[in-house]
């Protein structure tokens, strides 16, 4: 292909700049090239929490998916968020346990949620111990996803408060040396959640 015609090829195309969802006070992502509106849509974008919000964690990788194009911007929606792995591999200590757990849960404004929760322990726990710690986990994570909206449950996980609860009731059971959630995964919104209800009643009554 000629230089020309790459020159024209790129002249053809249009910058968006991509947007954090509200959640995240519409923060900017970057930019995203495409000749056509339509291929923007459901693009993904990653970014460190740090790098959109005043003394967030850098540790925490946000991902996005792009629903919504205008003339020259792209809104998106929250995908996941994820402790780095350099940072997951830091936690792990020899001799020590580390308690995980997955809890999917329903907010109250109807988003189902997918939380993994992980407890690292002093010393190593028996499996007494890791039992209570996960069943503690379980009850602390669907007790915040019930008593939350989509957006509150968000900010508690990447804001540490979710994981500072688990810790403080957890660390009774066993000397804990840190709390993370790993990984929190939107995993259906609401017309979605509604949809699938819809769909299991009629099957039901059939």
């Amino acid at each position: 292909m000629s230089e020309r015609s790459v020159s024209k090829q790129d002249q053809e195309k249009r910058w968006y700049t991509v947007l954090a969802p509200e959640e995240f006070d519409r923060a900017e992502l970057g930019e995203t090239l495409a000749e056509e509106p339509d291929q923007v849509y459901d693009r993904t974008i990653q970014a460190a929490l740090s790098d959109i919000r005043d003394g967030g964690d850098n540790n925490i990788k946000l991902t996005f998916q792009i629903d919504d194009v205008g003339s020259d911007s792209a809104s998106t929606q929250f995908v996941q968020a994820e402790l780095t792995r350099d940072y997951q591999r830091s936690l792990v200590r020899r001799g020590s346990s580390k308690v995980a757990v997955t809890v999917t849960v329903l907010t109250t404004d109807d988003y189902r949620v997918r939380i993994q929760p992980v407890a690292y322990t002093t010393k190593q726990a028996d499996q007494s111990q890791q039992h209570a710690i996960r069943r503690t986990m379980i009850d602390l994570v669907e007790e915040a996803g019930e008593e939350r909206t989509f957006e509150a449950l968000l900010n508690s996980i990447i804001e540490g408060r979710l994981s500072s609860a688990i810790y403080d009731e957890a660390n009774t059971i066993y000397p804990l040396r840190r709390v993370e959630i790993e990984k929190a995964t939107l995993e259906a919104h609401p017309e979605e959640v509604h949809e699938e209800e819809e769909t299991a009643v009629d099957f039901s009554g059939e």
